[in-house]
């Protein structure tokens, strides 16, 4: 059976490490679907309905701004849950970008 769109986004998005972040457009091209980013956030905004956790607050743009912060329930719950990982947020920007982006290997 081949594996959809958003099972091979959420199956991705679960092995970014706790404390690190990854962009729209590296899950993309990762999945092999590399002009897809704005579908990587489509199938995000729907992972609340998996019954594994998917953790999508983990996944930003690719400046590391939290633009789909306004997917969750309440609008400060994905910087909250970053920051409770460690990571620093300055006016929705992740501090120490840079450092922090987690590419899988090929």
């Amino acid at each position: 059976m081949e594996t959809g769109f958003f099972d091979k986004v959420y199956d991705l998005v679960r092995q970014i490490p706790y404390g690190r972040v990854s962009t729209y457009g590296i899950i993309a091209r990762h999945i092999g679907s590399p002009r897809a980013a704005r579908m990587v956030g489509w199938a995000l905004n729907k992972s609340s309905n998996e019954t594994e956790f998917v953790p999508a607050h983990r996944v930003v743009n690719r400046k590391g701004l939290l633009t789909g912060k306004h997917y969750f329930a309440n609008e400060n719950t994905m910087k909250e849950m970053l920051e409770s990982e460690g990571i620093k947020i300055i006016d929705n920007q992740i501090q120490n970008f840079e450092n922090l982006v987690w590419k899988p290997e090929l």
